[in-house]
């Protein structure tokens, strides 16, 4: 459930300080993730160091043996040189090989921490908003989350490597010719600052494509969503102009950050070639002069074609396209971290558990009828109470505002006299539990499933809840508690409730509510489980699907159209024909909440 990203096309100076603040947004997810894990960017640091020698070394060991070796009649000498040179190339390439391990552990890391933010900051918004999830910005945030896996370790380990070795290049190169200082470092410093600039158009170019890949996905998913309705009303045609706009406008984005990369290439020849074509003009007035020798001369021609202009391409290429990649696509994902911010736990608790709804609205949409209509209700701490109605008529709606799933139209919704929406959030997502019809087991130990909101629980305590729940003959038939369940979905449904059920009689919850949560157990073994959970301390809500959970319960809420009828078993027996129906009894006789006749298991 992800927030949709309905952000405009970024222009002007405005934008870049939106941009510059998503940049340092983006780069702050990283920073944790960095501290953590520096021991390893350290390591990769320094073998990355180690892999820059044959830059640093490469046009003077070139020189040196045509100087020394081959042009003074000294091949031998000259094939040392080159022999060196080749030492120095395999020591490079193994030190590249050893910075690659430190990088994919702090990758990983980093794509676990993304996948959590995202995911946190989607859901507390789905949560405490009511936003509809969309189907293709949540792909979207799938997708950037694995472009930052991607990108990153070629932008560390590729730049950090192009990077040493365009400095060691330029290094050697005016260590060897210090003559030709002047011309190559200007030459380079006119090509960075058009390329820089180059780079901050690319920027807001490619933030531009970024936005408008978005939009088009998110358009596309309203028209699959709603496909039917609008071949129904005959609006094909509009929806295909739609469409069609938002493609045009996506291609003319990506032509237009083609071609600032066009120019940017541009730039990079200059660079890399300017300052070779002049080397090679001058180079008979320069050796000439005694200035520079043959083997300096091919020894600088080696540092310019070799290494410095690969280099230059790489920087350009993953600093100035992916690098900038990463930062907008790490822009985009802190805004989900910001969302999941803006929704910061208060902090605040109840100082009891009734549960209580004040004359509270409920609607889906403004047109909409009521589900709820000034319902009043007081769920005593402690208390069992069952929810009984027909089909459809609203039972999971009334679960979800009491849960503080949804939030009302009107009215309030409290927890020990304090309003759901003022509590801290994550104190009430441990003290109030939904359990809806589908359950969720994964591939993991038994101990694991069963603790997954209890991971303190001992051994005592699995016992007992294990004991109470009648889920042992499981336990035994996986091999225990350490047992493991590889296929969830091979265990019945019945089984994943009652892992389920045991998992929340373990935790801290003070309020449990179950939505047709134990719709797949038999009759006896859904008796066992909501006896063991009205056993334990707290209050226990059941929808009930049959006449059973309501016998049991202390109390029973009868959804009667928009209204909420409340009284005993008994009680609403003899007042409300529509629950008397639903029981299936025809007279108004008492039954004892005991009574595990075929009648009382009857299921609505």
């Amino acid at each position: 459930m992800t927030p949709e990203s309905t952000a405009a096309p970024v222009r002007g100076r405005g934008a870049d300080a939106d941009s510059d603040g998503d940049a340092r947004g983006g780069w702050a997810l990283v920073r944790p993730t960095v501290v953590q894990h520096r021991r390893a960017l350290w390591t990769m640091l320094a073998w990355s160091l180690a892999s820059v020698l044959p830059a640093l070394v490469s046009g003077h060991l070139v020189a040196a043996a045509l100087d020394r070796g081959f042009l003074t009649g000294e091949p031998t000498t000259g094939t040392l040189f080159l022999a060196c040179y080749g030492v120095a190339m395999v020591v490079g390439a193994f030190a590249g090989r050893q910075a690659v391990p430190p990088m994919a552990v702090f990758v990983e890391a980093l794509r676990d921490r993304l996948v959590g933010v995202t995911v946190s900051g989607s859901l507390t918004r789905a949560v405490a908003d009511g936003d509809r999830p969309n189907a293709g910005v949540v792909a979207g945030v799938i997708g950037q989350t694995e472009t930052v896996r991607r990108l990153l370790p070629n932008v560390l380990l590729a730049s950090l490597a192009a990077g040493l070795g365009a400095v060691g290049a330029l290094g050697g190169l005016l260590t060897l010719a210090p003559v030709l200082a002047p011309l190559v470092l200007g030459i380079m410093a006119g090509a960075g600052l058009g390329i820089a600039r180059l780079s901050l158009i690319w920027r807001r170019r490619y933030r531009g494509a970024l936005t408008a890949d978005e939009e088009l996905a998110a358009h596309n998913a309203r028209i699959t969503e709603g496909i039917r309705d609008i071949v129904a009303c005959g609006a094909t045609n509009r929806a295909q102009t739609d469409s069609d706009a938002r493609f045009t406008a996506s291609a003319r984005a990506t032509a237009s950050l083609a071609t600032v990369g066009a120019a940017r290439i541009g730039c990079i020849v200059l660079a890399a070639r300017l300052p070779l074509l002049a080397l090679l003009l001058t180079a008979p007035w320069l050796i000439s002069q005694g200035l520079i020798s043959a083997g300096e001369l091919v020894g600088a021609a080696t540092y310019l074609v070799a290494v410095l202009e690969p280099a230059l391409r790489t920087l350009v290429h993953l600093v100035g396209n992916a690098g900038l990649e990463l930062t907008t696509v790490l822009g985009r994902l802190a805004g989900h971290r910001r969302t999941s911010e803006s929704h910061a736990d208060t902090g605040v608790t109840a100082p009891g558990y009734e549960l209580a709804l004040r004359d509270t609205t409920f609607r889906y949409g403004p047109h909409s009828e009521p589900v709820l209509d000034g319902a009043d209700l007081r769920v005593r701490q402690g208390e069992h109470l069952a929810i009984v109605g027909p089909s459809g008529i609203g039972k999971s709606t009334l679960t979800n505002v009491l849960a503080g799933l949804e939030r009302p139209e009107c009215g309030e919704v409290t927890l020990g006299g304090t309003a759901l929406h003022a509590l801290g959030q994550r104190w009430l997502r441990n003290t109030v539990c939904l359990v809806p019809q589908e359950s969720y087991v994964f591939t993991g130990t038994v101990e694991g499933n069963l603790t997954y909101l209890a991971p303190g629980a001992g051994r005592r305590q699995l016992d007992e809840a294990v004991e109470r729940m009648g889920l042992a003959d499981l336990v035994r038939a996986h091999g225990g508690y350490s047992g493991l369940i590889e296929r969830p979905d091979s265990l019945s449904a019945g089984e994943r409730q009652l892992i389920t059920l045991t998992r929340v009689y373990l935790s801290e919850a003070r309020v449990v509510i179950l939505d047709e949560a134990t719709c797949h157990l038999d009759p006896v073994a859904e008796a066992q489980a909501e006896l063991a959970l009205a056993a334990r301390p707290g209050t226990l809500i059941v929808v009930a699907h049959r006449i059973s959970s309501a016998l049991r319960a202390d109390r029973v809420v009868l959804l009667d159209g928009n209204r909420l009828r409340t009284g005993t078993h008994d009680e609403l027996c003899r007042t409300s024909p529509t629950y008397a129906d639903m029981a299936g009894l025809w007279s108004t006789g008492p039954a004892h909440p005991a009574a595990s006749s075929p009648a009382r298991t009857t299921a609505w």
